[in-house]
């Protein structure tokens, strides 16, 4: 039986520490993310969870620079020179025709798995926020030509790290309480 336990506890050991090694970068290599890593770094982030199995995340994987450049509203202005980005859009009104009360968190659930993804893959990201800023959703609607009933939610733009980035220690046990506040 031990030698099933050491295998669980090492897989434990490397989820633990991609998650605490995952950090924002915002500067990247010109080296192209490969048709497998975007394949990869997409189906972690469609592992996710979601509300009522809804999945209500849809993907826009954007490589040409005039559509980068439009999508470079703001402060998000790395988007521009990262070799690929993901734009994380959300389904707001369900098969049903209710809206989707739920798209955000899911969409955020998603957007993590892709960020610890492409942390794994040795990648460099960062989330960029969209949703629910009209100046930063606007440009993105209409340069991806998103339909009327789905939104974009975050832009994260992906590539080889160009500098050595390092994650914030972010534990703050002020943050916690038990029982009550």
């Amino acid at each position: 039986m031990t030698g099933c336990t050491q295998p669980v506890q090492n897989n434990s050991e490397a989820v633990l520490e991609n998650i605490f090694s995952r950090k924002s970068v915002r500067a990247y290599t010109d080296e192209s993310i490969s048709p497998m890593e975007v394949e990869t770094l997409l189906k972690a982030a469609m592992a996710a969870p979601s509300a009522k199995n809804l999945q209500p995340w849809r993907f826009v994987v954007v490589t040409e620079a005039t559509t980068k450049e439009k999508l470079a509203v703001g402060f998000n202005k790395m988007i521009a020179k990262a070799p690929l980005a993901i734009v994380v859009c959300g389904k707001v009104i369900r098969e049903d025709g209710e809206p989707n009360l739920n798209w955000t968190a899911d969409c955020a659930a998603a957007t993590e798995n892709l960020l610890l993804a492409a942390e794994a893959l040795g990648l460099g990201a960062v989330w960029t926020a969209c949703y629910p800023y009209e100046d930063r959703m606007n440009p993105a609607i209409d340069a991806l030509g998103l339909p009327d009933d789905v939104r974009p939610y975050c832009i994260v733009p992906v590539g080889h790290p160009l500098g050595d980035d390092k994650p914030k220690d972010k534990w703050k046990p002020g943050n916690i309480h038990y029982e009550k506040w």
